[in-house]
């Protein structure tokens, strides 16, 4: 579970829940579940029409980037590639051929596989940048999926408050229904701007950031299968991995100084 996204919507929702109480509000007032049917299809359908089906049914099936939390493997991957450095330079690349089908990683496996097989360098990097680029691209469109969203409920909000304001203009002999008419129209309102700056958008920064983190441990791997592949010294693989791994400053790199 991803806590920052967790405790962020809780902290959101609860300053604002508790601001409007002490104002003197009602939070049964701002409970509207016809404006957030408005707000919530409306946006959505936008996003429809913007994006290609299976993208956004990907976006929706992966919203477990935002409220998971997947472990920093780059150290220890960076551990295993090293150990695949020390097998090669003792025993030989050949000697890779049946430890990569036991890699850690499906595109690790990928990689030594390709260098066991003497694939050209550039030929390699080619190959397994494109996937790299491949992984990259969908977690852009993913994020630009919630950054429409982002964008679209605060002017579906705005629509259904004038729907609201319509239904409210037919019963002006009515002073008292005009005036709850009124406060629930604007509810819309609420909830497209609150549904695009309290979830959307930051759920659009979430994935661009996990997306960045997962591109860079992909180009560990790559980096380190050409590594291997060139019959570089495991010592100096090690320090040119963790020069690229996230958080290096952390308690994994205790560990891979010890190992080393």
């Amino acid at each position: 579970m991803d806590k920052g996204t967790v405790f962020g919507l809780g902290v959101a929702l609860g300053g604002i829940l508790v601001g409007d109480v002490l104002e003197g509000g009602s939070i049964m007032a701002i409970i509207q579940p016809t404006a957030a049917m408005i707000v919530g299809l409306g946006a959505i359908g936008a996003t429809m029409t913007q994006f290609p089906f299976d993208t956004f049914m990907r976006t929706m099936k992966n919203m477990k980037l935002i409220f998971g939390e997947a472990p920093d493997r780059s150290h220890e991957v960076i551990e295993e590639i090293v150990k695949y450095a020390t097998t090669a330079r003792k025993e030989g690349i050949l000697a890779l051929e049946p430890l990569a089908a036991k890699a850690s990683d499906p595109f690790l496996g990928r990689a030594i596989n390709m260098a066991v097989d003497g694939v050209d360098a550039v030929a390699m990097r080619e190959s397994l940048d494109a996937s790299v680029h491949h992984v990259e691209q969908d977690g852009e469109d993913e994020a630009k999926v919630w950054e429409a969203i982002g964008g679209y409920a605060p002017t579906v909000g705005i629509i259904g408050a004038v729907l609201g304001l319509i239904v409210v203009m037919g019963n002006l002999n009515d002073i008292a229904k005009v005036g709850h008419g009124i406060a629930t129209a604007f509810v819309a309102t609420i909830y497209g701007v609150g549904v695009a700056n309290l979830f959307a958008l930051p759920a659009a920064g979430k994935i661009k950031l996990k997306t960045r983190t997962k591109v860079a441990f992909y180009n560990i791997m790559l980096e380190g299968a050409l590594a291997i592949q060139q019959g570089m010294n495991p010592k100096l693989v090690r320090e040119r991995l963790l020069a690229m791994a996230p958080h290096t400053g952390g308690h994994g790199d205790a560990k891979a100084e010890a190992a080393a």
